[in-house]
């Protein structure tokens, strides 16, 4: 496998890395059209619109979290609310923004915090996994919008390393889809997708 620059040194911490993997991601939905919400993405489970919603339904939770607060989610599951209305893509922004922003405070990585929950987790595993959401989300999203997206090779260093450490747990908790092989020269973001259950090469039919 390629090595990935920045793996086992970490040499930039997660929180001067969370503008550079939100930015792309939110230039992503900025660009989907209003046709295309119908569109089938890599996450089998979720069109563009579903997914939007997930992701919607998920931010305030994310948010809160870097101030180690409980923000409990609008609704059992992501399939009892539609939160994409008219205006999706600026409420998208705006959530990321605040989302980035807080969790690039130095002090949001340390500790202990929760997600949507009372559950005390490591504020840096969830650190990890919110630049995760923009880069594997803001990927989905522009596969199924036919958009190119490209994120800083040190996001992606950060990202993977992130990754690699949940990989096996998120499958065990069907967050992610059996791994994905990938080639041993395969670009870093390549790597990431697989390690996700995604296919690098996935188009829309």
């Amino acid at each position: 496998m390629t090595p990935v620059r920045g793996l086992g040194e970490n040499l930039m911490r997660g929180h001067a890395l969370m503008e550079g993997a939100a930015t792309p991601a939110i230039a992503v939905v900025r660009g989907i059209e209003a046709g295309q919400l119908s569109a089938p993405t890599p996450c089998s489970e979720y069109d563009v619109h579903k997914l939007l919603n997930h992701v919607l339904f998920w931010g305030p939770s994310l948010e809160s979290a870097a101030r180690k607060e409980v923000f409990p989610p609008p609704a059992d599951s992501d399939r009892d609310v539609d939160l994409v209305d008219a205006g999706w893509a600026d409420t998208y922004e705006r959530q990321s923004r605040r989302i980035a922003a807080s969790w690039s405070q130095p002090e949001a990585w340390e500790g202990l915090t929760q997600l949507g929950s009372p559950m005390d987790l490591p504020a840096s595993m969830i650190g990890g996994m919110v630049m995760g959401e923009f880069v594997v989300h803001g990927w989905d999203l522009a596969r199924a919008s036919g958009q190119q997206v490209m994120w800083d090779d040190d996001v992606l260093a950060f990202v993977y390393q992130e990754v690699e450490k949940t990989a096996e747990q998120g499958r065990e908790m069907g967050v992610y889809a059996e791994r994905v092989p990938v080639p041993a020269d395969a670009p870093v973001l390549d790597q990431i997708l697989g390690l996700t259950g995604r296919d690098p090469t996935w188009a829309p039919t």
